[in-house]
């Protein structure tokens, strides 16, 4: 089911969003929600015959955010939860599916092959396309350009290619990143648009792509990082990238590391604990702070000496280093973190709750629960904003 709301005739979300009272331009994030897997005291659950996987649109500009449409749209919790972004212009989001039902077993998933296309300007929003990707298709990035986008494919070991040309998303080839145990996870474009870095979970290791134009290749930089890199993000300024380490999920404490992009060759200065697994990782427009989702035990079974409730951390990099600033209780097993374009707002995706928590960020990083929960129709799996300059 697909929702709709009050509208004048002719006006798409992003028209309405400009024309909103007291506003300036369109402030859009996306919710990527699945509704294929649920989570039962510990234990992951494939739902038979589920309903449809949904993609929400929030507005962020409002006062609170507010969910202003939701349409069908197949996603994955698998991978990490960055497997739908949004493109600079917010006329576009790409949405990858990891996994689908099994159409020989609809109560077993296997891995996806495809991308969807989404129009956010039509009203409601709607599924332009959908696109072959490589085995496993998981974090996907567009350019700052809006010119270029790329997939990574964890269940093959490579990189999908994808041009833009306004509304039209093309297959421009894919590159090998590594065997298909390297399990590439996500990737993230440099602000210059000029390299990537590629995740590799499988090998604790992290490449750097080069981008001329639309051919992308592969170097031979290859970063340490910490056990099992899965999230990835990039400060606005380009001179930092972080990593989240996800770990083994046997109730240690894992880690985030901090990358110098400033200067060759770029390499991992820092690391820190965080907590039991960082499942979402996002810079701040100001491009000093980190917000990390940790699930610290909460998707752990209740009697679990490792239990603890979902939290949300906010680390900031200063002289190379890394410090935890702030923090918040979020919801169950939550994944995607998402700041508004002034960075005082940070959205939280929680799976079990179906909700997305809605917090306020001071300037020193300290973070506040508002109370304001946005229901969203199934469990948010992926949560992004457009790619935008460094805040100045």
């Amino acid at each position: 089911m697909t929702r709709r709301w009050p509208m004048p005739a002719g006006l798409g979300l992003a028209a309405l969003l400009l024309l909103a009272p007291g506003e300036g331009e369109a402030q859009l994030a996306v919710s990527m929600n699945d509704n294929k897997l649920v989570l039962e005291n510990g234990r992951t659950r494939v739902v038979r015959d589920a309903p449809p996987d949904t993609l929400s649109v929030i507005d962020l500009g409002a006062n609170p955010p507010a969910v202003r449409a939701e349409i069908n749209v197949p996603a994955s919790v698998v991978g990490p939860p960055t497997s739908v972004a949004v493109s600079p212009d917010e006329r576009l989001a790409l949405v990858t599916a990891n996994q689908r039902p099994d159409p020989a077993d609809p109560g077993k998933l296997v891995p996806g092959n495809t991308m969807a296309v989404v129009d956010l300007a039509a009203t409601p929003p709607r599924v332009l396309a959908t696109l072959p990707t490589g085995l496993g298709p998981a974090g996907v990035s567009i350019n700052r350009a809006g010119t270029l986008a790329l997939v990574a494919n964890r269940a093959e070991g490579t990189v999908s290619v994808f041009r833009i040309h306004g509304q039209e998303v093309t297959p421009a080839g894919k590159i090998e990143i590594g065997p298909v145990a390297s399990e590439v996870s996500h990737v993230a474009f440099l602000p210059d648009g000029r390299h990537a870095l590629v995740t590799r979970y499988g090998d604790h290791s992290i490449n750097v792509l080069r981008i001329e134009g639309d051919k992308v290749t592969k170097t031979d930089r290859e970063i340490t990082t910490g056990v099992r890199p899965y999230g990835l993000a990039v400060t606005p300024d380009g001179h930092w990238a972080v990593v989240a380490n996800i770990g083994r999920g046997t109730g240690d404490a894992d880690t985030v590391s901090l990358l110098d992009l400033r200067r060759e060759p770029w390499r991992v200065v820092d690391t820190i604990s965080v907590g039991q697994t960082p499942e979402g990782i996002m810079t701040a427009p100001d491009s000093r702070h980190v917000a990390v989702t940790v699930m610290n035990g909460s998707n752990k079974p209740a009697g679990s000496p490792f239990h603890g409730p979902g939290l949300v951390r906010m680390l900031r990099i200063g002289d190379g280093k890394l410090s935890l600033v702030g923090e918040a209780r979020v919801g169950t097993w939550s994944q995607g973190a998402a700041f508004s374009p002034d960075g005082r707002t940070l959205l939280v995706g929680n799976m079990v709750e179906r909700d997305i928590s809605v917090l306020r960020v001071a300037e020193d990083g300290k973070l506040t629960d508002t109370g304001t929960r946005l229901r969203v129709g199934g469990g948010s799996a992926a949560l992004r904003t457009a790619e935008r300059a460094a805040a100045r």
